[in-house]
């Protein structure tokens, strides 16, 4: 989520009607492995508790929210208009979320034409979890990246905790603390987000895939446990709550290694290499060969197991995108669909991420659209 980090604050006075506006308030998974490529490493440097048992721990959390919220009858806030300073407090509310589709629109042209779909309040949801994930990545990304500090991620974090308290400090924090106290949404999600930011300040390497997994997880797969219980799940699924969540979550690995496949030779010149250095040294690999930038048969090899796992993640993921509320399912199909192209375009360029950039072009995003339309509108399956 690279771009212009946004920083809208809202004039004193309608900083207070914001407030008065929002409330205050298993099964363990298995070791995955399909054709010899596995999901987790053997190097693991806990062996009692991988990486992805522990993020399970979170999927289970943010599930019961969920289950508890469907025994509940969801807030009414259409009652409530508050002025203060001669403003309406949904005027207020209204001005902040059409905001963050202004961004969405802006950055991810795409995902918010298929937002698009959604029903009002949904869309707005989303669109608020978008820019709040946006801004979070800005601050280790973005033009101002060289001047933060883990001081300034700590005091993003303690935002967080405000926001989720029912007291914004901006207009766009606004959106996200409206949306938090409508949705079953977990705060540990937008903590484990910020704690990927904060491994980007110190962490420029991993041994092996159980540490580059909980790094995948941390900046990308919370994406899918933000979002889900916005999106909701499809009255006639049959899928348990945890297993559409780990969906989610698969998508936001397969994303993320994506990404790192993607922006091999862009992070090299940064000094980064997030590829697991196990894995490097056992097609005979290491960081001096990804900074040489040389396409050998030994790296055509390497990325093809690469490129084998984040696949085997995307058809995870696969599984639980039909079981979603049927609006909110085509951004999702479609974010999916195109990333996956990212990994053929790899192919395509004979694994040069070196010195080539792999992207969609335009004609292949829109071919992509009704293909992702019409996965949308087909019924759930039987994910258990």
């Amino acid at each position: 989520m690279a771009g212009v980090l946004l920083w809208v604050v809202c004039p004193k006075g309608n900083a207070t009607a914001m407030l008065s506006l929002i409330p205050r308030s298993g099964n363990k998974p298995k070791k995955r492995s399909f054709n010899g490529v596995s999901a987790v490493s053997s190097a693991v440097a806990n062996p009692a508790r991988s990486s992805e048992e522990r993020v399970y721990d979170v999927v289970l959390k943010q599930a019961a929210l969920v289950k508890e919220q469907r025994g509940r009858k969801a807030l009414d806030l259409e009652k409530r208009d508050e002025k203060t300073d001669g403003f309406s407090a949904w005027d207020v509310l209204n001005e902040a979320y059409d905001r963050c589709g202004e961004v969405c629109a802006e950055y991810a042209k795409t995902f918010y034409l298929g937002t698009l779909l959604m029903t009002p309040e949904r869309r707005r949801a989303v669109w608020a979890i978008y820019v709040w994930c946006r801004r979070t990545d800005e601050l280790v990304d973005g033009p101002n990246a060289s001047h933060i500090t883990p001081r300034a991620l700590d005091r993003w974090e303690k935002r967080l905790d405000d926001l989720f308290e029912g007291r914004p400090y901006d207009m766009l924090d606004a959106a996200l603390s409206d949306t938090v106290s409508k949705y079953p949404v977990d705060i540990q999600p937008f903590k484990d987000m910020i704690e990927g930011m904060r491994l980007d300040l110190v962490k420029s390497r991993y041994m092996n895939f159980d540490e580059l997994y909980l790094y995948c997880y941390y900046v990308a797969g919370t994406v899918g446990l933000m979002s889900v219980p916005v999106m909701g799940i499809a009255p006639e699924s049959k899928s348990s709550v945890e297993s559409v969540y780990n969906a989610a979550l698969d998508l936001g690995i397969a994303n993320q290694l994506t990404n790192i496949l993607r922006d091999v030779g862009e992070d090299a010149r940064r000094g980064r290499v997030y590829l697991p250095q196990d894995e490097l040294a056992r097609f005979g690999l290491s960081d001096d060969d990804i900074f040489r930038g040389q396409v050998t048969d030994r790296w055509r090899n390497f990325m093809k197991d690469q490129i084998k796992r984040a696949r085997m993640f995307f058809d995870e993921a696969e599984k639980g995108v039909s079981e979603l509320n049927s609006a909110s399912r085509w951004p999702v199909w479609a974010s999916l669909l195109l990333y996956r192209q990212i990994l053929d375009a790899i192919e395509e360029n004979d694994y040069n991420n070196f010195s080539k950039r792999a992207y969609v072009g335009k004609v292949k995003k829109f071919a992509s659209l009704p293909v992702a339309y019409g996965r949308a509108l087909m019924g759930t399956s039987k994910l258990i």
